[in-house]
C-alpha cells in the first residue's frame, strides 16, 4: 500500500495543490434555492463534484454540515465520500475526532478502515490530549495508506490564547506540535503521512511554528477566500512551508452558485499558479 504522504503528492502533481471544501450550509443552500436539508446538502455537494473533475484532485467535505441532518444526512455523507472517491478524487473528512485508547480507535475505524461505509483517504483529528492519544488513528493510517491532519493552529482567533501559549518545553503549544508531527514524518522520502492544520489568517511564526521543520509533512490551510486570505499570501503566511501547503476554498466557490462553480474554481486554480 502507497504511504499517503506519497498518494497525495501524486495527485498534487497532476492536478494541483487547491482542495475544495464541500460544506453546505444553511446559508449556501437557500443561496442555491436547495431545501435545507439532507437531500439539499447531497445536491450541493454532487453537483460541486462533477464542477471540481478535472480542475482539483481533493475534496474535503466537513461532516458537521451532513450530520445536523442525523441518520439521512450520514447516509448522504456516505454516498457523497463514495462518489468522490470512485471519481478518483482523494477524500479528506473534516471530521475532528479525538480521543484516547479504544475510543480513538473506534474513530480511526470509521472513517480510515477499509470497508467503512464512510471510508476516507484521510481525516482531521484533534490532539488536545497530547499526540500520542491519536497513536492508534495514526497506526491504522499507516497500516492502510491513510493520512491524518492534526489540529495545529487554527484560522479562528479564540484559539490563539491557547495556541499561542507557551508550554513547560519552552515552545507554544502549536510549535511543540508541529514539532512533534514533523519528527514522525522525518524518515519520510517526500511527505510524510501525518500533516498539520494550520490556518492562513496570520503568519505561522505567530503561533510559534518554525517553518523548516515542515518541509516532510504537508500543511492542510483553511482560511482562504472567505476567511479573508489570498492564495497568492501562501508565502508570506506559510514562509519556507508554502510548498507543502494545501490551501482549501470552500465558500469563495460555493457562493458563486452552481452555474458559476467552474468558473470560480478556474480562477483559485490561475491565482494560485500565479
Amino acid at each position: 500500500m502507497m504511504p499517503f504522504g506519497e498518494r497525495l503528492q501524486s495527485v498534487v502533481d497532476a492536478h494541483g495543490r487547491l482542495c475544495l471544501g464541500l460544506d453546505p450550509h444553511a446559508s449556501l443552500l437557500e443561496q442555491w434555492g436547495l431545501a435545507d436539508d439532507a437531500q439539499g446538502a447531497r445536491s450541493l455537494a454532487m453537483t460541486a463534484i462533477d464542477a471540481a473533475h478535472g480542475r482539483v484532485g481533493i475534496v474535503k467535505p466537513q461532516a458537521a454540515f451532513f450530520e445536523r441532518f442525523g441518520a439521512a444526512g450520514y447516509a448522504v455523507l456516505e454516498e457523497v465520500i463514495r462518489t468522490a472517491r470512485d471519481a478518483g478524487f482523494l477524500v479528506i473528512a473534516d471530521v475532528k475526532r479525538g480521543d484516547i485508547g479504544s475510543t480513538a480507535a473506534a474513530y480511526g475505524e470509521a472513517w480510515l478502515a477499509p470497508g467503512s461505509p464512510l471510508e476516507s483517504d484521510a481525516m482531521t483529528a484533534v490532539a488536545y490530549q497530547g499526540l500520542g492519544s491519536l497513536d492508534p488513528v495514526i497506526d491504522l493510517a499507516h497500516q492502510h495508506g491513510k493520512g491524518v491532519f492534526v489540529l495545529t493552529a487554527t484560522s479562528n482567533p479564540e484559539g490563539r490564547g491557547v495556541q499561542q501559549s507557551v508550554s513547560g518545553s519552552g515552545r507554544s503549544v502549536a510549535g511543540q506540535l508541529a514539532r512533534d508531527v514533523a519528527v514522525r514524518n522525518a524518515s519520510a522520502r517526500g511527505w510524510g503521512s501525518i500533516g498539520v492544520v494550520i490556518g492562513a489568517t496570520e503568519p505561522i511564526t505567530a503561533s510559534g511554528i518554525d517553518p523548516v521543520l515542515l518541509q516532510h509533512t504537508p500543511v492542510l490551510g483553511p482560511g482562504f477566500g472567505y476567511q479573508g486570505s489570498r492564495l497568492g499570501d501562501l508565502a508570506s503566511v506559510y514562509g519556507v512551508a508554502a510548498g507543502s501547503v494545501i490551501p482549501t476554498v470552500t465558500r469563495s466557490v460555493l457562493s458563486a452558485g452552481p452555474d458559476g462553480l467552474a468558473a470560480a474554481l478556474d480562477a483559485h486554480r490561475a491565482e494560485l499558479a500565479a
